[in-house]
């Protein structure tokens, strides 16, 4: 996957992210990363595979670092700055793909910081949730979303059991997939490019 290095504003704060922009791209996602105070950044492998598969179906994608990561300004937001965090990515590929349906999502806490950002955003168009923190995440604020969704976790996860998600997913207004992954944990190791590509063919649906 070629990608470039890109730096965006988030109110006060510089941001670092990659951009892939694939030849005559129509469709475009941005691709949120786990939790920062657990290591997780732009390049962590669920991120990376999503991307590269999102990249494989001809979409573009901005994966970035929240603040605080890498070379991203800043300190750790409590989750409401990456809310903010996200908001401007999407801001950012808008820029380059004026025209282009985007995607909105993330892994784990990058999950709950996608579904947060984008379920009143404007220029977002779907939402998918890697392996979201069920047991942890306030469904409200999101419930009466009508934007396609995607849930995608592990039957092997304890910080997302199925049935915390399927309680959540039930309460949710519009088209919701609920997609499991048979003995698959929170770390999702060895599911990679299963996961990349149920999120590659969600944001690529049919005409």
């Amino acid at each position: 996957m070629d990608d470039e290095p890109v730096q965006f504003s988030s109110g006060a704060l510089s941001l670092e992210g990659r951009l892939s922009i694939p030849p005559a791209a129509t469709r475009a996602a941005v691709v949120c990363h786990p939790h920062p105070q657990y290591g997780g950044d732009m390049d962590n492998t669920i991120v990376l595979a999503t991307a590269g598969a999102l990249h494989r179906r001809g979409i573009a994608t901005l994966r970035f670092d929240f603040r605080g990561v890498g070379r991203s300004e800043g300190r750790y937001g409590e989750g409401l700055g990456e809310v903010d965090d996200a908001r401007a990515a999407v801001e950012r590929l808008r820029e380059e793909l004026p025209n282009a349906p985007i995607a909105l999502g993330g892994y784990s806490f990058g999950a709950m910081v996608a579904l947060l950002a984008g379920h009143d955003h404007a220029e977002v168009d779907r939402l998918f949730a890697i392996a979201l923190p069920a047991s942890m995440f306030d469904v409200s604020p999101i419930a009466a979303s009508t934007k396609p969704k995607l849930f995608l976790f592990g039957d092997r996860d304890p910080y997302c059991p199925g049935a915390a998600l399927e309680a959540i997913v039930k309460g949710l207004a519009g088209e919701n997939e609920l997609r499991r992954l048979n003995g698959a944990d929170h770390f999702l190791f060895g599911f990679e490019e299963e996961v990349g590509e149920a999120v590659a063919r969600f944001c690529a649906p049919a005409a």
